[in-house]
């Protein structure tokens, strides 16, 4: 299978399956002298692990990582990071029923048509426990980023119809409800609707916003590898993503020039610092407000880079749906297993971690754009 590999410099390589014996990564191009313990990356890990709460799957999984290669003595070695996470709680004969039809939602048809078989364990590939592949090269790219004083903040926007408040946005909220809203009172209305479609055995989509900063003018290419166009490709890759944007997305459609241009402005430190939630300071040049999101031309323009993720309703639901066995007759279902109400709390810590993975990518092929630095490096 082609397509497992992400990433130029900072490349991403991820195995394994859902039932299999585990998961892992392989990340080729860290650079030497990067401080690295298990710990730095099991962080990340508990972040999107099953059976955390009501509304994630109730499967029992540890998920502990060893680190196999590319580290030593405490620091990376700029050799490749192999990464595991072994599976222990399989439940494979929950799937096995499966093997005759195709859940709607799902990758099976597909997966038959294209290699002749599948492994209908839990989805195999396609399942969403590949993630913890993603998570974990994500954990090393975020803490060589937080070197460099760049930050991410993460978090659900929205839960089915639930949107936050932006006049109630608390960051230290994020982390106190098993939903990741920054809004104490969307978190309770989320819940209270989450409990309903339980009731009804149904699900629910949301909406993930990851806001980045600290992040220099400059990263991404102006053509193909623009930044925008980089991020769409890594959220689209995890498969619960239907949506993406940076800034005000599709609302620039309805917007006009005058309202959607951001205004340059040049602003003292102190004036900076004093004027309003509007001014974006990034060092030399300021913007009056940031539609754009932080990237102009496919380019990072050193405000805030904020970009949302669409995440689609669990496709695996206890309710009864119509669909067509392999002998091609339509039956009604109801899928077994063990599956969450909602993906979006456990994708959180995923979209962070796949921008964090593009940045780096992006930051690293950026130290060549320029002959004088290039010189000033080897001197």
């Amino acid at each position: 299978m082609a397509g497992s590999t992400f990433g130029k410099l900072f490349k991403v390589i991820t195995w394994g399956e859902s039932h299999g014996a585990g998961i892992g990564v392989v990340v080729d191009g860290c650079p030497a002298g990067l401080l690295l313990c298990e710990e730095d990356i099991q962080i990340f890990l508990n972040r999107r692990k099953p059976g955390q709460s009501r509304f994630a799957t109730p499967r029992k999984e540890n998920d502990f990582v060893e680190i196999l290669s590319g580290v030593f003595e405490g620091k990376t070695t700029g050799t490749p990071i192999s990464l595991l996470v072994r599976n222990e709680n399989q439940r494979s004969h929950d799937y096995s029923d499966i093997a005759s039809y195709y859940r709607p939602g799902h990758a099976d048809y597909p997966f038959d048509e294209k290699y002749g078989f599948r492994d209908y364990r839990g989805g195999g590939r396609s399942s969403g426990r590949e993630t913890i592949g993603r998570v974990a090269a994500g954990a090393i790219a975020i803490k060589l980023l937080s070197q460099m004083g760049i930050t991410f903040l993460t978090y659900s926007e929205s839960i089915g119809p639930v949107s936050i408040d932006r006049n109630r946005f608390d960051k230290d909220e994020i982390n106190n409800n098993k939903l990741y809203m920054p809004d104490a009172a969307a978190a309770s209305e989320a819940s209270s609707y989450l409990e309903k479609l339980m009731t009804e055995k149904n699900s629910c989509g949301g909406v993930i916003c990851c806001e980045v900063t600290g992040l220099p003018v400059g990263l991404g290419e102006p053509v193909f590898d623009k930044i925008d166009a980089s991020l769409a490709k890594a959220m689209f890759s995890i498969g619960a993503v239907k949506g993406f944007e940076i800034g005000d997305g599709f609302a620039a459609a309805t917007s006009t020039g005058l309202e959607n241009n951001d205004a340059f402005v040049t602003f003292s430190h102190d004036a900076a610092s004093t004027c309003n939630t509007a001014c974006l300071y990034s060092g030399k040049l300021s913007k009056a407000s940031n539609h754009s999101g932080g990237t102009l031309g496919g380019m990072t323009d050193g405000s805030p880079l904020i970009m949302r993720a669409a995440i689609k309703p669990t496709p695996s639901i206890a309710s009864k749906q119509r669909t067509v066995n392999k002998a091609g007759e339509e039956i009604e279902i109801e899928i077994k297993g063990r599956h969450d109400p909602i993906i979006v709390p456990r994708a959180v810590v995923v979209v962070e971690s796949m921008a964090a993975i593009t940045i780096l990518d992006a930051l690293l092929e950026n130290m060549t754009s320029r002959l004088d630095r290039i010189v000033e490096f080897y001197k």
